[in-house]
């Protein structure tokens, strides 16, 4: 009877764990593709996740509690642009994040944008800026009542 307790919670909590994962994709174009058929803006994600304290502590602190799965899976499709220093990295995966961060013109780490992507007929990606925002001390509460207020002026 003990064992079978206790692999009814070991699944039970499998389960749960599992539904408050992300997905956090790589690929502006394949994420733009989703957003578009979910009818969704990107939230776009410059981080510099091995060496940028204010992005790990954003990452700690907002981007991985179960209030922002919660708000990110109804809002947003999630797109983490990285720039590690001591991790390697895909060559197209870093010319596609130096690009993204030469057009929106990212001066700082952590930067979150709000675009609304749509596709041109020959198969391109236009990303239309919305808003911005880094980190905002508060937790997830504040994060999220300003990231609520930049979603009003979703085009």
């Amino acid at each position: 009877m003990k064992k079978s307790l206790f692999l009814l919670f070991f699944i039970l909590f499998s389960v749960c764990s599992q539904a408050q994962e992300l997905t956090w994709h790589t690929d502006v174009s394949k994420a733009a593709d989703i957003a578009i058929k979910e009818k969704k803006p990107l939230l776009l994600f410059f981080t510099g996740s091995d060496w940028c304290g204010w992005c790990i502590r954003l990452q700690k602190e907002v981007l991985k509690t179960a209030e922002f799965a919660k708000w990110a899976t109804e809002n947003v499709v999630l797109v983490e642009l990285d720039f590690p220093r001591n991790t390697p990295q895909d060559a197209n995966l870093k010319a596609q994040n130096q690009q993204l961060m030469q057009m929106l013109q990212v001066r700082g780490f952590p930067t979150l944008y709000f675009v609304t992507p749509t596709k041109t007929t020959d198969n391109k990606v236009n990303l239309n800026n919305f808003g911005s925002q880094g980190y905002i001390a508060g937790g997830p509460t504040v994060w999220l009542e300003s990231a609520n207020q930049i979603m009003k002026n979703k085009q």
